[in-house]
């Protein structure tokens, strides 16, 4: 037996390799860092993948289960991702592989009919969500979820109207760093925009809502239903560990006319929400110039250097942290 860690099947390996996931039930998706492959000769018959701290595409041949190939492709994966800085890692996988997932360590978040997040430490969850602060409230506690990429007079408006609706809105800002502007950025962008609202609690996601780790699609063939069961676990995920947590009785969402996923997992809130006593209040986006306000647009005028149009879609704090970015 021969276990390769490369950055990525080629030629006839990878044709090896993708008709290996196939006959799983798996299609890669998105960029892998690095790639396991197990081999009794020439015969494929064990692999696994990573992307950031997230272990994807674990396929062992239907004829070789039971013999250790699952644990050996995962050490070798942890291994390598302790080498690249990745200490929490996060895999999701179907629900019947729980056990077999659990006696290597790791540990359940949350999980659908269709898909089981994972994570690498127990309870991992739990200790990110006790380190957030809890405030006062004597009333209605109302979340919103955001990316604020710029933080923008239309995120104002909903994070405005949200709070006059509520004794405590917690605002909670993606911690992922795949956006234009860094997550540390946004925080403090939503953070400084909102300082005057004395009910709002800013705060940040980590890893558990809209990530990497909640919305796989690698292994669903239909990607219409991967959508679904994208939002779904997602959903999961704020219902068993952010709602119990913060007091939450209230999701407030802004109105997507833009984003078709966007609009779905809004869909998704109102259909799973209000049966777990959770209320959705969607809010109609701000318009400006006759069209919602949204960061995209934003984006596309910073690029242009246009800071007079920005100055109608931007609260200022946004628009003087656009304009010092510019300087040299």
């Amino acid at each position: 037996m021969d276990v390769e860690l490369s950055l990525g099947p080629r030629g006839r390996k990878k044709e090896q390799w993708l008709a290996f996931l196939a006959e799983a039930g798996l299609t890669p998706d998105g960029a892998l860092e690095r790639t396991v492959l197990v081999w009794d000769g020439d015969t494929l018959i064990a692999t696994g993948s990573r992307q950031g701290n997230i272990l994807k595409c674990i396929a062992v041949a239907e004829q070789r289960q039971g013999e250790g190939l699952t644990a050996t492709v995962i050490t070798a994966l942890r291994q390598d991702a302790l080498e690249a800085g990745h200490s929490h890692l996060f895999l999701y996988t179907k629900p019947k592989n729980k056990w077999m997932f659990a006696s290597l360590f790791f540990y359940p978040v949350a999980q659908t009919d269709d898909v089981l997040l994972m994570e690498s430490r127990r309870d991992g969850i739990g200790e990110f969500l006790r380190q957030q602060p809890l405030a006062e409230a004597n009333g209605p506690v109302g979340a919103a979820v955001m990316n604020c990429n710029p933080f923008t007079k239309g995120h104002r408006y909903l994070i405005e109207t949200a709070a006059k609706e509520c004794s405590r809105l917690y605002v909670f800002v993606l911690s992922e760093d795949q956006s234009e502007f860094s997550a540390k950025d946004r925080m403090a962008l939503v953070k400084q925009g909102t300082a005057d609202l004395k009910n709002v609690t800013v705060l940040p996601t980590g890893p558990y809502l809209i990530s990497s780790a909640t919305f796989p699609t690698y292994f669903l063939k239909d990607r219409d239903q991967a959508t679904e069961i994208q939002c779904r676990l997602d959903v999961e995920v704020f219902l068993k560990h952010f709602v119990p947590r913060f007091g939450i009785t209230c999701r407030f969402v802004g109105t997507e006319p833009l984003s078709p996923l966007t609009n779905r997992y809004n869909e998704a809130l109102k259909q799973h929400l209000p049966p777990a006593g959770v209320a959705v209040r969607e809010i109609p986006r701000l318009e400006s110039g006759g069209a919602p306000i949204s960061a995209s647009r934003v984006r596309a005028l910073w690029q242009e250097k246009n800071f007079q149009a920005l100055e109608a879609l931007l609260p200022e704090t946004t628009l003087q942290y656009l304009k010092n970015k510019e300087e040299p």
